[in-house]
């Protein structure tokens, strides 16, 4: 097992918490972190058809097998659970009496909102980041290498070909979990779909042209996108409006949560194909964007995370908030460094609000500026956002 960094923040969120829930894509790891952070806990799969039939036939007998230290892993298969293990943690009133795990937010988030509201800590797991590669001494000489990888453990783990194991992936998690939520019955529209989002990737999303061009109303891909998003298959990148009025696009970008998922859907077979995509710049700023959100999901925070763009134009790819600062990253694919980099965030810390920290982030070496600014490779980018 690659050692995960949401492990310190899982043993902390147990000695606070009765409850800890994990939540995280489909194979991102959360069974084995669980499982090896907790190795006295009992571990109970509801994936499993007879033990999800008898916790829903029976949830009392069920949990009297499993009165305490348990894993309850895929939760969202049996929510009804949830109001019981209210009154066990209530009855018992100590910390860490049970881990669940959860890849479908949206089948979750009313169940403990209203079943467990103040008993549970809520972590999320995405797949592998570059920073627990390299502890691990894994690590690749350009960004085209970690972008065709991916990120699942698995594939790591199992030395698996990128390109079959994201083919397999796609079939037996993302369409299949997704027929389940929306009963949908033309599996072909629902590719066709997933391949134009991925053709807009880092993009901000049209909801009527993309749904045009997939062969569906505009609502349609709206709802789509919201399951998408809570099986964390896709990352909606927020925009920052606040306080800056009108002139300002308040529609999110779209991001994939696994850029081995990512290239599979954009046809990319080899990793020598991933340098020559037209989408290259897309894609790099993907894994940033991404690196930037598990490095706060790994620290147990909130991602507080945005871009900005107005109607003239000016843009930054990714802000991070801190309090009432601002912190700005301009994402380039490019590995030899040029002046006009950073021309967006000076214009952005003169003319539209001053910038706590202004870095780009880059396929070169790292450089330090007289004006504050930083470059620096993509692979610290968790240094910028911990």
């Amino acid at each position: 097992m690659i050692p995960r960094l949401l492990q310190t923040e899982l043993e902390t969120q147990l000695n606070e918490h009765p409850i800890v829930t994990v939540l995280g894509p489909r194979q991102a790891g959360k069974t084995t972190l669980a499982r090896f952070t907790l190795p006295n806990y009992e571990y109970v799969s509801l994936e499993n058809p007879d033990t999800r039939q008898l916790a829903t036939e029976d949830p009392s007998a069920f949990l009297k097998q499993y009165p305490t230290h348990a894993i309850f892993d895929e939760i969202q298969r049996a929510p009804h659970l949830l109001s019981y293990l209210q009154g066990i943690v209530d009855d018992n009133k100590s910390n860490g009496q049970f881990v669940l795990t959860s890849s479908h937010q949206l089948q979750l988030r009313e169940s403990v909102s209203q079943s467990l509201a103040g008993r549970t800590g809520i972590l999320h797991l995405l797949p592998l980041s570059i920073a627990e590669l390299t502890h691990t001494g894994i690590a690749f000489d350009d960004a085209s290498a970690y972008l065709f990888q991916g990120f699942l453990p698995r594939v790591y783990d199992q030395q698996q070909r990128p390109h079959i194991a994201y083919a397999s992936y796609f079939q037996n998690y993302v369409e299949r979990d997704v027929r389940q939520l929306i009963k949908l019955k033309d599996v072909v529209l629902f590719e066709k779909f997933m391949k134009l989002l991925a053709g807009r990737v880092g993009q901000v999303i049209n909801y009527q042209s993309l749904g045009n061009d997939t062969g569906v109303d505009a609502m349609t891909i709206k709802s789509w996108l919201s399951i998408l998003e809570a099986s964390y298959v896709i990352f909606r990148l927020p925009p920052y409006f606040e306080n800056f009025g009108k002139r300002v696009i308040k529609t999110p970008k779209i991001y994939f949560t696994d850029t081995g998922l990512l290239c599979y859907l954009l046809g990319i077979e080899r990793i020598e194909q991933v340098s020559r995509d037209p989408l290259i710049g897309n894609l790099f700023e993907n894994l940033v964007v991404l690196e930037a959100l598990k490095t706060r999901y790994n620290a147990g925070l909130t991602p507080n995370l945005y871009f900005y763009r107005d109607n003239q134009g000016h843009e930054i790819d990714l802000l991070h908030k801190r309090g009432h600062e601002l912190l700005a990253t301009e994402i380039k694919s490019a590995s030899t460094w040029t002046s006009h980099f950073k021309r967006a965030l000076e214009t952005f810390h003169t003319n539209v609000y001053p910038l706590a920290q202004k870095a780009v982030v880059y396929g070169g070496d790292p450089i330090d500026f007289t004006d504050g600014t930083t470059a620096i490779n993509f692979r610290q980018v968790s240094q910028l956002f911990d």
